[in-house]
């Protein structure tokens, strides 16, 4: 390794496989979690959150997403939260650790030490559908 270079932060791509028509599956999802040193709720919530749909970690282990998403689509997803949660935003390492204090999220670097508030997770918007219906139902 030559002087001054930073290890560079490899992760196996994730393994993404179609269940029946309208679900998705992502297979090592925890074995990635693990790489990255994160919560499985946390990148579940920022996944499900920036693909807009809902989802749930089955008895496998597995991520089962609703609707249908390509390989290269969970990978651009990843690659956004790599940038955001878990690289340090100062010297670029991944040794980073994600805390929670008073409702908001610090990234700390193991590396240089710096302590950087990182954006909450927010989710696209929901359609309320059943709320609504119940309130029509109400007012009929």
């Amino acid at each position: 390794m030559a002087a001054g270079r930073k290890p560079k932060f490899v992760m196996r791509p994730p393994q993404v496989l179609r269940v029946g028509t309208k679900k998705t599956s992502f297979a090592n999802f925890t074995e990635i979690c693990k790489t990255l040193h994160r919560q499985p709720k946390h990148l579940l919530d920022f996944l499900l959150a920036e693909l807009g749909t809902s989802g749930s970690v089955d008895g496998n282990s597995q991520l089962i997403i609703k609707g249908r998403f390509q390989p290269k689509q969970i990978e651009n997803v990843l690659r956004r939260y790599i940038k955001e949660y878990v690289t340090c935003h100062t010297c670029r390492s991944p040794e980073t650790i994600l805390q929670k204090d008073t409702r908001l999220f610090f990234l700390q670097c193991e590396s240089c030490g710096s302590r950087c508030s990182v954006a909450s997770i927010k989710s696209g918007f929901q359609a309320v559908t059943s709320k609504r219906a119940a309130i029509r139902a109400k007012t009929a």
